[in-house]
């Protein structure tokens, strides 16, 4: 194997490939990227056994097919700290030494043969549909940070993807919830798709997130019973999927929440996120103290002092209570209007958080007692 590649085009796809690779690995060869060098194209493979990445850099001056497999994390730091831009060539010289040069620098690389590398094509041809990159990445980012930490509920441990139906008009419906608050957004689909509700692991999620940041075009999806693939332009990703129900999270939806506030969402933010400096943890609730036309907001913490802030907003009605503010920021950054509304019913009654920019996203939060 011997070819000539470019160091950026090299380097982004090392990258891509450092989300897949764990750490700490049972398996050396899981350590390992696969490099296939044929057909002018390189193929990188990367995989932790629930998750395999595949890239594609095309155009490539391949002077002698092969493949090998090589460490991820060595080759992607030596990679990286190449000149950008520049020609690197790669030379696997025996079967367990690859040769790597660009300009000055020269590197022998402890290989593996591919031979060991784990790889399992399945079939996912039964049935697919196409999305907009910008669209999977909305659902994504309105989505990742309501997924929960506890282990012991895997099946919060992801985002709940399925069809829903609303006046004939078909969505594709995201969902997550830690149980102390909740997101769901959803985009139109032109028609009808053969899917079938998953749950996608928040590895998986994070994974995807850093690939479309990259990418505008189209994500074909395509998924079997416990898996489910994902093909962008020059990639593509295969991941299992959680085993579990997802809890009916349209019962959590509050039916009754009747008093609205609303408020400008960037002094809003900016004032939940100055109140919260007090509190180092941010365990201390922000407690909202509601008048008419007016929010105080308050932050007390026993060591370290208190913060308090006022807010001219629209409300008719007198309400305390008191939420995590780090859940009121991580759902107000994700907002795209100018304005944020929350409803609520009484103080111990989950909040209802509504984007006047986005109609198909909806957050619930769960207030704090006391």
């Amino acid at each position: 194997m011997k070819f000539n590649i470019n160091q950026q085009d090299l380097q982004q796809a090392l990258n891509f490939c450092q989300g897949v690779i764990e750490k700490r690995n049972t398996l050396p060869i899981l350590s390992n990227i696969l490099l296939d060098a044929q057909n002018s194209k390189l193929t990188i493979t990367a995989t932790d056994l629930d998750l395999i990445f595949i890239h594609e850099i095309e155009n490539i001056e391949i002077l002698e097919e092969g493949k090998t497999t090589t460490t991820s994390s060595v080759m992607y730091d030596i990679v990286r700290k190449f000149s950008s831009g520049k020609k690197i060539s790669l030379n696997l010289t025996d079967s367990s030494k690859l040769h790597l040069e660009s300009e000055k620098s020269f590197f022998n690389l402890n290989c593996m043969p591919a031979s060991e590398f784990p790889l399992n094509e399945e079939n996912f041809n039964q049935s697919q549909f196409s999305i907009k990159s910008k669209h999977l990445l909305k659902l994504l980012n309105k989505c990742k940070f309501s997924i929960s930490n506890d282990e012991t509920r895997h099946y919060l441990s992801g985002i709940y993807f399925h069809q829903t139906e609303v006046e004939d008009k078909n969505y594709l419906t995201a969902v997550a919830t830690d149980s102390h608050r909740m997101s769901i957004s959803k985009i139109r689909l032109d028609q009808k798709i053969n899917f079938e509700p998953i749950i996608l692991p928040k590895k998986t999620i994070f994974q995807l997130c850093s690939l479309l940041d990259n990418y505008d075009g189209e994500v074909i999806i395509s998924n079997i019973k416990s898996k489910i693939k994902f093909e962008l332009n020059k990639s593509i990703l295969i991941s299992k999927l959680i085993d579990g129900k997802f809890p009916n999270y349209i019962q959590v939806i509050p039916k009754n929440n009747q008093k609205k506030l609303e408020v400008d969402l960037k002094l809003f933010l900016d004032s939940v996120d100055r109140v919260a400096s007090v509190s180092s943890d941010k365990k201390d609730g922000v407690k909202f103290n509601l008048s008419k036309g007016n929010l105080d907001l308050s932050v007390n913490n026993t060591n370290s002092g208190d913060g308090k802030e006022s807010l001219t907003v629209k409300f008719d009605h007198n309400l305390e209570i008191s939420f995590n503010s780090r859940y009121l920021i991580d759902v107000a950054t994700q907002l795209d209007g100018e304005k944020v509304e929350i409803f609520f019913n009484e103080t111990g009654s989950p909040a209802l958080i509504k984007d006047p920019g986005d109609f198909d996203s909806i957050f619930v939060v769960m207030p704090m007692k006391g």
